[in-house]
């Protein structure tokens, strides 16, 4: 199964994090595709240094929310705790889940697709770059399509 991704850093060296993000995310399946880096202001809390922001999009065969919980662990290995510090924060790295395949879902771990992917240039740029023909489910729009209305 396809499932997008999205990348992002403003602490410490940030492009190291985000490669070292991607390595990682290959125990969860396959990574097939990358994108290119882009530096962001923040969003929400701007109190905090520039992003840096990437995609990438993985072959796996596990289900999202088990994909899901593995990228959360990826987070906490690299040394994120989202339990203690502000939301939308500063962050060594960040993880979520765009897509997966044509799934649409709402749990209380996950919704899918994200729900805020479609106003956020610095989650659609990148993406449409490597997955810009991807349809997203529930909004009959692609990727490509998504940024161009931003």
């Amino acid at each position: 199964m396809k499932a997008a991704v999205a990348l992002g850093a403003n602490l410490g060296d940030r492009e190291a994090s985000l490669l070292d993000a991607v390595k990682h995310m290959n125990a969860l399946g396959e990574v097939v595709a990358v994108s290119s880096f882009f530096e962001t202001e923040p969003v929400g809390y701007v109190a905090q240094p520039s992003f840096l922001n990437g995609a990438c999009v993985l072959e796996t065969s596990l289900a999202p929310v088990a994909l899901l919980r593995g990228m959360l662990a990826i987070e906490v290995e690299m040394g994120r705790d989202r339990t203690h510090g502000i939301a939308k924060g500063p962050r060594v790295i960040d993880l979520d889940l765009l897509l997966y395949e044509d799934v649409v879902m709402t749990t209380v771990e996950l919704t899918l697709p994200h729900p805020e992917m479609p106003m956020r240039r610095f989650v659609l740029e990148p993406l449409a770059e490597i997955a810009g023909d991807w349809v997203v489910p529930g909004y009959g729009a692609t990727v490509a399509e998504l940024l161009r209305r931003l």
